[in-house]
């Protein structure tokens, strides 16, 4: 694991000042290392029953597939408005700094299905919560959610409280 930590790249006052982004670039462009994330998240749900991951854009999308592959499920995304070509549901959610909406295909999670919500970086848990809310807004179930890195002193696992959560490297 402090492989993947020291291939992270911190880029401090991105976007804006006084944030220091995590920079998964490196991680991503080196086989080894990405492998290694994948196998790091993909451990604790091979044990869980679930029907399908759903992936966060943008960089939700990359390991939510891959860990679909991996575990044999399907992958379904979760996009900014007026990115999907067919009927859509949507949900709009606060974060630290204004709001923010998102949406999937409205038949994307049938009622009662188990997900798996996916995303990279687990910072306010806004957006997180938000997708939680899309899936149980259509009956689905949320089993568990998983990062690649969380930012504890953002404290986004008290939005999650109800839900299992699954993070390899924190921060």
């Amino acid at each position: 694991m402090e492989q993947l930590r020291q291939i992270i790249r911190d880029v401090p006052d991105f976007p804006q000042k006084g944030i220091v982004f995590k920079d998964i670039t490196p991680l991503l462009s080196d086989a080894q290392s990405f492998r290694k994330a994948i196998d790091y998240m993909a451990a604790p749900l091979k044990s869980r029953e679930f029907d399908a991951l759903i992936g966060i854009e943008s960089r939700g999308f990359i390991f939510a597939a891959a860990l679909a592959y991996e575990l044999g499920k399907g992958h379904i995304p979760v996009r900014k408005p007026g990115k999907l070509p067919a009927d859509t549901v949507q949900v709009s959610y606060e974060l630290e700094y204004g709001s923010d909406t998102l949406e999937m295909h409205a038949d994307a999670v049938e009622a009662g299905q188990r997900i798996v919500i996916v995303d990279d970086v687990l910072a306010t848990g806004g957006t997180a919560r938000g997708v939680a809310d899309l899936v149980e807004k259509v009956g689905g179930k949320v089993e568990a959610l998983s990062f690649l890195i969380e930012l504890d002193f953002l404290k986004g696992r008290d939005k999650l409280t109800d839900y299992d959560i699954c993070t390899v490297l924190n921060y």
